[in-house]
């Protein structure tokens, strides 16, 4: 239901003097509330449950023409809305049904612009519209977060704008975080005694992505990269911007830009099941959306093709990839990957040596398996059209564009544009080296993951992708969307047994830490990283790759704590999965069942091993009945995890 309600709100004495007024807006549940004030400089500050959490906050956008939205406002009109509408989501993530409950405060000023404020119930966002017709500039856009303590931050700092977005996230207060020192986002605010504070945006569209910068204080201000002028090519797949303009976005309106978003979680749990990004997004553009598959992937590079038990030389070749497409076809994965070195880099036109193209593909069909192809974003860019058109008579369903490692507005074009070329041929979209999600995916659902995190590709050169790391990335990361970390590795070790090997890699923590992200991280395309070979070697943890979903129709966090541990269960039908992950602490988790509801369930449970703790590769699976009245009690070993599929009896 919406509704409507036009009225002005608290003017003193008149419309021309208003600017002197403070304005409030909650949420329909009274928990959030934000004040904007519109005195010389709009200002806004907002509250938890009555807990400040920014206050005095500055926001502002220049025009090149020299008019500064927000600066000396005066208000023309203002217009209140309350929502509560259910969303359907295209490709359900966390639930099929979506709540979208909040209360909307438009303030329209002299000058031809306005604000848009919204307060959810765990979030408060804003956005800039401009109703001038035609091009226009704009020189930047100001926000300066004020917070009333010197918080923690979970900070994913940066070291350039060429990036992948992939970082580890650092713990620091705010008053350690210099001016120099930037981070892409999400980042995290930890409010001690009170909720953890996301920040984001959404919509991101004809703009440049939004990053936040530390000022030594008690503040993070945003900057964003301007737009590029001239550019050097390094190689196929790197483009370095050498001379930038001295504005951040060439656009034309009338228009709207993206939302800044803060998300409060009251509970660390609160941050899994959250879908304000999503929520915020442009609507579905796409006409139909039927044809849009979600599934798993059997993936080539992170394993180096390392086939073994074979009568061929494995490696970048016909009978390597018509071995996955029968290993695909076998257990019911949908797609395989043809990644790095199946063209001769830079030319999307032809083979490379020793891959009938054709062949793979004709193969492919005949066995009911997708071929995804991968390139880099340049060459693609080149060879658009010619290559585009290749890939649809191929029979391609999708591409994976990688390398971009920028969001200036061109880029950020760039992903928009691959989006609507991809759909017209309905191709799906995987993009590598990129930036964070920003509710692409409702607007084009053929966008179906993305990279824009550290992933499981790290362990194959550093240490980095630690069990820490993995449990922090879905309260910071995944939040934003989908994340492609492309898990699955078979090979487990502990801490101290961990080797760095390019070509034959292992991952750190335990084998079921690597089975609970297929319930935990949220990918519609889902890779399994692994060697063909090393999975048949485990056909038990196999079978639960084959069915375990990649899209779900609800998701509960039963319980978490950031960068230590999640318990998460997620539907699918009339199944239900669970995942949990932990650290290097060994914990003792119980887990009531009750979201099972009634009748009884076969549980099929994958636990760390009674050896875990020095053999990661040790597991245990147990199968049990089990009702919505039992709890299940589990180990979990350092580095460990749990995975659990229960399916209704006599299913």
């Amino acid at each position: 239901m919406v509704r409507m309600s036009c009225l002005l709100l608290l003017i003193m004495a008149g419309l021309g003097h208003a600017t002197a007024m403070p304005y409030g807006l909650s949420d329909p549940c009274g928990l959030v509330t934000i004040g904007i004030d519109l005195e010389g400089q709009i200002r806004f500050s907002v509250t938890f449950k009555g807990m400040p959490i920014v206050k005095d906050c500055p926001i502002s956008m220049t025009i090149a023409d020299g008019q500064v939205l927000g600066k000396d406002a005066r208000l023309v009109s203002s217009a209140t809305k309350d929502v509560d509408q259910i969303l359907s989501a295209e490709v359900p993530v966390k639930n099929a049904r979506i709540r979208d409950l909040f209360k909307e405060l438009t303030l329209d000023f002299d000058g031809g612009y306005g604000l848009v404020i919204r307060a959810y119930p765990d979030a408060v966002a804003y956005r800039w519209t401009i109703a001038r017709k035609g091009p226009f500039k704009v020189t930047n856009e100001g926000l300066t977060l004020h917070f009333t303590q010197d918080h923690g931050v979970y900070f994913p700092e940066e070291e350039s704008l060429l990036s992948h977005s992939e970082r580890t996230y650092r713990y620091l207060r705010l008053t350690q975080i210099g001016a120099r020192q930037f981070c892409s986002l999400p980042a995290l605010i930890d409010i001690q005694g009170g909720p953890k504070v996301a920040i984001t945006e959404s919509d991101l569209l004809d703009y440049p992505g939004m990053y936040m910068k530390g000022t030594a204080g008690q503040a993070l201000e945003a900057m964003f990269p301007a737009v590029a002028i001239k550019e050097q090519q390094v190689d196929d797949r790197t483009v370095r911007v050498t001379e930038r303009a001295n504005y951040i976005a060439s656009t034309s309106g009338p228009r709207a830009f993206p939302w800044r978003v803060l998300i409060i979680a009251a509970k660390d749990s609160d941050l899994i099941t959250n879908e304000t990004v999503y929520k915020l997004a442009s609507p579905c553009r796409l006409a139909d959306t039927s044809w849009i598959r979600p599934g798993k992937v059997a993936w080539d590079w992170w394993n180096a093709n390392n086939l073994y038990g074979v009568d061929f030389r494995a490696g970048v070749n016909t009978q390597t990839y018509k071995y996955y497409i029968d290993f695909a076809a076998k257990y019911g994965i949908e797609y395989v990957i043809l990644d790095e070195g199946w063209y001769p880099l830079g030319n999307l036109l032809a083979n490379a040596k020793d891959m009938d193209i054709e062949e793979i593909f004709r193969y492919a069909k005949q066995k009911g398996v997708g071929i995804i192809l991968w390139t880099t974003w340049k060459t693609l860019d080149d060879q658009l059209e010619p290559a585009m058109e290749r890939f649809s008579r191929l029979g391609a369903v999708g591409v994976k564009v990688d390398f971009m490692q920028r969001d200036d507005q061109w880029m950020v074009n760039y992903y928009q544009k691959i989006a609507e070329e991809a759909a017209k041929r309905h191709f799906l979209v995987d993009f590598h080296g990129a930036y964070k999600p920003t509710g692409l995916r409702r607007t084009y659902p053929n966008v179906i993951t993305r990279e824009g995190v550290k992933g499981l590709e790290h362990n194959k050169w550093s240490r980095d992708i630690t069990p820490e790391h993995n449990v922090t990335i879905p309260f910071i990361r995944m939040l934003a969307g989908p994340m492609d970390y492309t898990p699955g590795a078979m090979l487990n070790a502990q801490q101290s047994e961990f080797a760095i090997c390019f070509n034959r890699p292992m991952s750190q923590g335990t084998r079921c830490h690597q089975l609970a992200m297929y319930v935990v991280y949220e990918s519609p395309l889902q890779m399994l990283a692994d060697s063909p070979s090393n999975y048949l070697r485990e056909p038990e943890c196999l079978d639960f790759l084959a069915k375990v979903p990649t899209t779900w129709d609800q998701t509960i966090c039963i319980d978490a704590k950031v960068a230590d541990y999640l318990v998460v269960a997620r539907r699918k039908g009339s199944d239900w999965y669970l995942g949990a992950m932990t650290d290097w602490t060994a914990r003792d988790i119980s887990i009531p069942l009750d979201f099972l509801g009634s009748g009884s369930y076969r549980a099929e449970i994958f636990q760390d091993g009674i050896n875990a703790d020095r053999v990661g590769i040790d597991y245990k699976r147990v199968v049990r009945t089990v009702t919505g009245k039992d709890t299940l009690t589990i180990h979990l070993a350092p580095g460990g995890g749990c995975a659990v599929r229960f399916a209704p009896e006599g299913k």
